[in-house]
């Protein structure tokens, strides 16, 4: 079998082995789908142009191994223009890919998408402080709670923001992460597929309390987020909104996409 052969059966069966392993997850937010499902593309891609290029390392290292008069290389032009075809079809899939990525406002959330919410968007207001994060509820009467709750199946916009110095938003396990920072909002947003309970943690080191400021994000059913809100409403009312800052007028709110989690 010659070199060629040999090169394209690696490449051919590490992209195999890739898909082999590679487990079929059940993803738990739409962000987090989209962040893994470009990761995965990419990693398609690379696999066989990594196998490729250390199988002709290799190769050309164990065929000239005795050559003790190596000459000089010469000029092929067919083979400079097949690589550089070969590496501009690599970069055009690599920018398609992720830019369809990117540009989804589940990834990068713009001020245009705040202003033209779902009808049943939940609004959540994200505040972190040393050294813990609360969350108010505009226009649920809902404020300072502890606990983040939010309803399955529909789509969630995370404000985030801080009231002393810069934390940062984290829930690995959707996908989601957003810097806090004093007096500016960042919006992000998500639609989590599957109930159960996902930590929250601060990314961005904020003093000496920094690992303890966790929280939990609560999914449930639409049902019992509803009933959710209610003993909230109770237990924190908004106090006419004197303490917080989601009165922010949208010009203050600048985009903020998730970073890849992966």
């Amino acid at each position: 079998m010659d070199s060629k052969r040999i090169a394209f059966v690696a490449a051919l069966g590490a992209t195999l082995l890739a898909v082999a392993v590679d487990p079929v997850a059940a993803y738990s937010s739409t962000t987090e789908s989209l962040i893994r499902t470009l990761n995965q593309q990419l990693l398609y891609a690379g696999i066989p142009i990594a196998v490729l290029v250390e199988g002709i390392l290799i190769y050309t290292v164990w065929k000239f191994r005795n050559n003790d008069e190596p000459l000089p290389t010469k000029e092929n032009r067919r083979l400079e223009i097949t690589w550089t075809v070969a590496t501009a079809i690599v970069l055009l899939f690599v920018g398609y890919a992720s830019y369809g990525v990117m540009a989804n406002q589940y990834i990068t959330t713009t001020p245009q998408d705040t202003m033209h919410k779902e009808a049943n968007a939940v609004n959540v207001e994200v505040v972190g402080q040393r050294y813990v994060w609360t969350y108010n509820y505009p226009g649920e009467n809902i404020q300072d709670s502890p606990e983040l709750v939010i309803p399955e199946g529909r789509p969630v916009y995370f404000n985030v923001t801080s009231v002393d110095w810069i934390h940062s938003f984290h829930v690995p396990e959707l996908g989601l992460k957003q810097d806090a920072i004093p007096n500016q909002h960042h919006t992000i947003k998500t639609k989590v597929t599957e109930k159960g309970t996902y930590q929250v943690y601060c990314a961005e080191y904020c003093g000496v309390g920094h690992s303890n400021m966790l929280s939990k994000v609560r999914v449930v059913s639409n049902e019992e987020y509803e009933q959710w809100l209610k003993q909230q409403q109770k237990k924190y009312p908004a106090d006419g909104g004197s303490n917080s800052t989601s009165n922010s007028t949208a010009g203050n709110s600048t985009s903020g996409g998730n970073s890849t989690s992966a």
